[in-house]
């Protein structure tokens, strides 16, 4: 009965025996058995026999622990068996049951070749459905523009904080007024107090350095360029000061007025050569000994473990930490964070959004089916400009993810909700009140991105209890469960009623009317509809929005640098193009399905299957041509060393250096090599948007 493995079956007989708060000398003595033979059996260390079993569950009594018994009888051929605990197991076991109907039905003899595509449609459609319902790791992705309260807000939903001064506590992640946080830094469950640190590269670290120096050398900061940050980040620049021993000293004068002395300045005035002065700093930053990759917490530590955890994030944040390199993600273990039940949720705080840049981190999140994305905003300017251009740009690419998976979080500080007007400018009496009518405000600034009814929820990290925090993260990932199990459960009714009217000849005939007009639908759109524009205008907007510093730094890097990716933008400009050549051709097909609905209702679970198809089969046409895009493109620019060189010469010759680049760009861009790239995925396009239509209009048996 058991092809689980002892562990896992005794640890889901321990879960249903601690759930009924029964102690475990309590059940053993219902079984008549010693404590340290069920101790062994719940530790996975002894097999039990199905008898044993048996007497087991009779013991628990529970409904859950007489399911345990059904559960271990199934059998699976068709999809991957979930483990015992998954709270899923009736639903996917209808998947895995109709799957081997419809197997079953596509192997019969006299079925026809279209009745049997659409089976296997559907098979892969369970199939995909099935897995994502069966993956239970999650992970919540707050995303925002830096200084607006994130990290203090993650800190207060998760209890990681430690007692500070007045009473007032002190989130562990290190908070302040933004460009704190050197790196990405996740949440996640494990069995004790600890750090787990993902190092940069070497090349990563060099070129880090080489914008440090570059910021040294320049006479000034107006030669650099146009108005923007220093070459390279705050954070990041403190963290290499740290690490070199370059940190400004802070002295009183006789005057009694405050002297700073940058032994960093002093440094590059003994060492004017730049690539000397790279080697000089990297030399101090001693990262051979920087080996370091964890760090937990012992009872043998005199601090408390979130005050262990506190400062040794800080350290290691700052680059204050003699062991731990400069850290490119930050992973801190902790073995209690968000109660989700039987979900591992996982919690990500995002590098702060430092300006209107289309970061590939922040894209990927959003995209992520198991990610759910709370967009942050301060109070007064919610939504964000950072937050609405992430929105447009996930439109822009029918990124639909966004429906289902984000919510927005409003970060209020004390006060501000109760300055809030009205229409006729009456000030609002209460927080409530002004959190009503700011929450009306956000909504209609989402209405654009068609997203007017998200869920929007108000928090002040100093006044507000975090309980209905929590409960409104909890609620957004169970959201994007609901939304697995609702289309697992759409996808089986309508193959239940495939398998039910494939003997109904009305049904048939129906059906075949409804295939034959969608296949005449398809005949008259065989080509995507021409567009203008070109896969890298999207790039060159970006290039022309973003920091001069965020410029440079992706040029020294040959295009990837975490505010500004090339291979990113061009992947992301080609399937805005696609999208704006076959959005209004999809659509016009959902269309047809649904009035095809109303007139014909027998063909509805066909005209369904249809649509959905359709939707799912557009979606991985955009995929390939945002890949293909990136890859195409990558190869040619990695290839190229003199385009990176030449943009690399126009730093430091003053203002205009954006403009500068773009021209160079736009050079490049031009030549034929790329003209000729720009032909190869629109030849990928139509391929696709052919063999779409091809697979879409097998399932109409119009014969």
């Amino acid at each position: 009965m058991n092809e689980f493995g002892d562990v896992q079956l005794g640890h889901r007989l321990a879960q249903l025996r601690e759930r009924t708060g029964m102690k475990q000398a309590e059940l053993a003595r219902r079984v008549t058995w010693s404590q340290a033979v069920l101790s062994r059996i719940e530790a996975g260390e002894r097999a039990i026999s199905d008898d044993e079993l048996q007497a087991l569950l009779e013991a628990i009594a529970t409904s859950e622990a007489s399911q345990l018994a059904v559960v271990l009888e199934r059998d699976w051929r068709f999809l991957p068996r979930p483990a015992l605990d998954h709270p899923e197991q009736d639903l996917l076991w209808d998947a895995e049951r109709m799957t081997a109907a419809l197997e079953e039905a596509a192997a019969a003899p006299d079925a026809r070749p279209a009745f049997q595509r659409r089976l296997r449609e559907y098979v892969d459609e369970i199939s995909g459905l099935a897995g994502l319902l069966l993956r239970r790791e999650h992970q919540i992705a707050f995303i925002g523009s830096i200084g607006i309260g994130k990290s203090t807000a993650i800190c207060r939903a998760t209890g990681l904080e430690v007692p500070g001064q007045h009473g007032r506590p002190v989130p562990v992640l290190e908070t302040g007024a933004g460009g704190v946080t050197l790196c990405e830094v996740h949440l996640g469950l494990g069995p004790g107090y600890g750090i787990i640190v993902e190092p940069r590269t070497h090349d990563d670290i060099r070129a880090d350095v080489e914008d440090f120096v570059d910021q040294l050398l320049q006479a000034s900061p107006s030669v650099v360029d146009d108005d923007g940050p220093p070459a390279v980040p705050r954070e990041i620049e403190r963290a290499i000061r740290n690490m070199a021993n370059l940190v400004p000293k802070r002295t009183k004068g006789a005057d009694g007025k405050t002297v700073r002395a940058d032994p960093a300045k002093v440094l590059a005035a003994e060492i004017p050569s730049k690539r000397e002065l790279v080697v000089e700093v990297l030399t101090r930053m001693g990262l051979h000994r920087r080996d370091r990759r964890d760090e937990w917490h012992t009872p043998a530590l005199a601090a408390s473990p979130l005050e262990w955890m506190r400062t040794t994030f800080e350290q290691i944040n700052n680059g204050r930490h003699p062991e731990f390199s400069l850290p490119g993600r930050i992973d801190l273990v902790v073995p209690q964070l968000l109660d989700a039940g039987d979900l591992d949720v996982s919690i990500i705080d995002t590098r702060g959004i430092d300006q209107p840049s289309a970061r590939a981190d922040l894209e990927a999140l959003l995209e992520d089916p198991h990610t759910v994305s709370i967009l942050c905003s301060a109070f007064n300017d919610a939504p964000s400009d950072t937050i609405k251009h992430l929105l447009q740009r996930a439109r822009d690419i029918n990124n639909s993810r966004i429906d289902s998976n984000m919510g927005v979080l409003v970060l209020a500080r004390p006060n501000e909700a109760c300055a809030v007007k009205d229409e006729v400018g009456a000030q609002v009496e209460t927080i409530e009140e002004g959190y009503e009518l700011k929450g009306e405000q956000v909504g209609t600034a989402l209405i654009p991105y068609r997203l007017g009814e998200s869920p929007v929820f108000f928090f002040n990290a100093l006044e507000d209890e975090p309980g209905l925090l929590r409960t409104f993260l909890r609620e957004r990932v169970a959201h994007t469960r609901d939304e697995f199990r609702g289309q697992l459960d759409g996808v089986l009714a309508r193959t239940r009623t495939l398998l039910d009217n494939a003997e109904q000849e009305q049904v048939q005939e129906v059906q075949r009317e409804a295939g034959r007009l969608l296949a005449t639908w398809i005949r008259q759109h065989p080509a995507p509809a021409s567009i203008g524009g070109h896969v890298h205008d999207t790039l060159l907007d970006q290039i022309e929005t973003a920091h001069a510093s965020s410029v440079h730094a992706a040029i020294r890097r040959e295009g990837e640098w975490r505010s500004l990716s090339y291979s990113h933008q061009l992947g992301h400009g080609a399937r805005k193009l696609a999208v704006m050549a076959l959005h209004n051709s999809v659509n016009g097909f959902s269309d047809m399905c649904g009035t095809l609905r109303a007139s014909m209702p027998e063909a509805e679970e066909l005209l369904s299957q249809a649509q959905g198809l359709m939707a799912a089969s557009y979606e991985e046409l955009l995929r390939k041509v945002q890949l293909t895009s990136l890859t195409l493109y990558q190869d040619q620019l990695r290839q190229d060393p003199q385009f990176w060189l030449d943009n690399a010469a126009e730093w430091g010759h003053g203002s205009g250096y954006r403009n500068r680049v773009l021209r160079r760009n736009r050079a490049w861009f031009q030549e034929q090599a790329r003209q000729d790239l720009e032909s190869q995925l629109n030849a990928v396009l139509h391929r696709e948007w052919t063999a779409l239509l091809d697979r879409v209009g097998s399932i109409f048996d119009a014969s």
